[in-house]
């Protein structure tokens, strides 16, 4: 027994060592990535720049080695940020050693404004004249077609697929899943606007909502199709009548209307990126990705002066405290606005916003920090793919606010949830509670018991005020009455186009027509740009690389499902009032 005990307890011991050592040399290998990741890197003549759409692109690039992980492959993948991309593109065109682009399409949605943000900074690049070439091995979806309609040629393989149908958004709803569970959702909300609350009390769309949406996205379709038309010289109803089609099925019909240049075969492709760049035949192309690209140096006139222009970027949604790289927290971005007024050498601030809201307590901290900022210094609001309800309330004090026709912005509105678990506890998992109390309401809210008629009321009366808070934000930054900034609340989803004409935005537009309209405001001709926050320290990453990986293989697992799983979660911890776009939904 005592010899049986040992070796028990040695393997222990050896399993132990073996995994401190196991992380000690992931830890070391991930510093070495992200060391390796910032030395200067050279390129020879000739060189092809690669930009791969259809992945998933953050408004910016997340220096952070534990976000390359995929535990469930064992892989490592490096993905470059909007930010780093444009800049890449500005530094490539000026760069005699780059040849051309090559745009490599995948299937992954990065976000409409993002797409519109690229396809423009394509067009300015190709102003160059060098060439830009898009290709597709396996489908080409209409995200990654409309920024590739920037291109000279369009091609995809001769087995490939060519995704065109139009738009469509889905909302999901939860009633009858929340009522299987035995959780009742007691919502609270302000005005007559009933999207906001659907997807808790309803299984269909009302009406009402079928409209907004079918307004909102139909806006987003018209400015996609105008971009095709424009590129490719194809009248509108054309397009639209391919759409309606399926025609993308064909990819000889796409050819014969003028969609796509054609069907090539990898080899082929090379052969005319060899002619474009002049590579002589047989020979190797050399290729450069974003990622690397990155650490190329440049001789070309740099931006210099000590005045500077900070850009904070700001996504995800808005949570109370500090939040971490994913999200927004109220406490953080609050704390980061007041150091750049107190900074002298900042002259203007670019609050770059793509958030579908979320706390509103959080959002009214963001936001009286932006006018507080804007006093002193001029700050100017970059829309990313969403920047509603809360993410529209941290935006209205700026100065300016630059958006993309794409955008989905408004959603102003607010309400409350709060879950009645007393069916799930009770009848399902057989779970008891008693409660003693000081006062008649000192439980209130309970997850355990529906509101009583005199709670409902009382919680009502908060989110009228928080309404009304939100109503005067907007209609002060906006130079608006509080009466007509309710005409386009009560929850109202406006796309960027819309957003225009009723006042909430001012122009179109994407981050580096933000930073030359907050030069202009400041009275800058040099200066350089700083970019803030600061990511989150090396421990501070390490405590959150645990969640990521959970996150991951939820994804990984159930798929496309893991959204509603993820969602439901969501809905069922969630409570307070929220200044956030109350579903769901994904435009495809």
């Amino acid at each position: 027994m005592k010899t049986f005990l040992k070796m028990l307890l040695a393997v222990i011991a050896g399993l132990i060592i073996t995994s401190l050592l196991f992380f000690v040399v992931m830890l070391s290998a991930l510093s070495g990535m992200a060391a390796a990741g910032k030395k200067p890197a050279t390129i020879p003549e000739k060189t092809v720049l690669v930009m791969k759409t259809g992945a998933l692109i953050p408004d910016r690039t997340q220096n952070n080695p534990f976000t390359m992980i995929d535990p469930m492959t064992r892989s490592f993948t490096q993905t470059p940020g909007l930010n780093e991309i444009l800049k890449n593109l500005k530094k490539a065109a000026e760069d005699e050693k780059v040849s051309g682009l090559l745009i490599e399409n995948g299937t992954m949605l990065s976000g409409w404004a993002t797409a519109d943000e690229l396809r423009t900074a394509l067009l300015e690049f190709k102003k160059s004249g060098k060439f830009v070439y898009s290709y597709s091995d396996y489908m080409l979806m209409q995200e990654s077609y409309f920024i590739s309609t920037a291109a000279d040629a369009i091609w995809i393989n001769p087995t490939s697929m060519f995704d065109f149908k139009g738009l469509a958004a889905e909302v999901t709803f939860y009633k009858d899943a929340l009522e299987k569970l035995g959780v009742e959702v007691q919502v609270i909300r302000h005005g007559k606007f009933k999207g906001a609350v659907e997807p808790f009390i309803l299984d269909r769309l009302s009406d009402e909502n079928r409209l907004q949406i079918t307004r909102y996205v139909g806006s987003i379709w018209e400015h996609v199709v105008k971009s095709i038309s424009d590129s490719r010289g194809i009248p509108a109803e054309r397009i639209m009548n391919l759409a309606d089609s399926l025609a993308g099925y064909d990819p000889a019909l796409m050819t014969t209307a003028g969609l796509i240049d054609g069907t090539i075969y990898r080899d082929q492709l090379e052969d005319s990126i060899r002619s474009a760049a002049g590579i002589d035949s047989g020979k190797k192309i050399n290729y450069v990705s974003m990622s690397k690209y990155s650490n190329v140096t440049v001789k070309h006139s740099a931006a210099t002066g000590k005045d500077k222009i900070a850009v904070l970027f700001a996504e995800g949604s808005i949570v109370m405290g500090d939040g971490n790289d994913t999200n927004i927290g109220g406490n953080r971005y609050a704390e980061e606005l007041r150091k750049l007024r107190l900074d002298s050498t900042v002259k203007a601030i670019v609050f770059r916003v793509n958030s579908p809201g979320g706390n509103a307590i959080a959002s009214d901290q963001i936001w009286r920090e932006v006018e507080l900022t804007d006093k002193v210094k001029p700050v100017v609001v970059s829309m990313g793919n969403y920047a509603a309800s809360g993410g529209y309330y941290i935006s209205a004090a700026a100065r300016r606010i630059i958006a993309s026709p794409v955008t989905i912005t408004g959603s102003i509105g607010v309400f409350g949830l709060i879950p009645n678990a007393k069916t799930l506890l009770d009848k399902k998992l057989g779970i008891s509670y008693d409660v003693v109390r000081t006062n008649a309401y000192s439980d209130s809210p309970s997850l355990t018991r529906p509101l009583s008629a005199f709670e409902r009321n009382a919680i009502q009366g908060s989110v009228e005020r928080t309404y009304s808070t939100f109503t005067g934000v907007v209609a002060e930054g906006r130079e608006m009455s509080q009466t007509a900034v309710d005409s386009i609340g009560q929850g109202h989803v406006w796309s960027g186009a819309d957003a225009i004409p009723i006042g909430l935005v001012d122009s179109f537009g994407g981050l580096r027509d933000a930073i030359s309209e907050a030069a202009s405001l400041a009275g800058l001709e040099e200066y350089r740009t700083i970019e803030k926050p600061e990511t989150s320290d090396f421990y501070t990453r390490l405590k959150q690389l645990s969640g990521d990986i959970r996150m991951k293989a939820i994804r990984r697992e159930l798929g496309e499902v893991s959204r509603y799983y993820l969602d439901l979660k969501e809905i069922i911890s969630s409570g307070g009032i929220q200044a956030a776009m109350p579903y769901y939904l994904e435009i495809r």
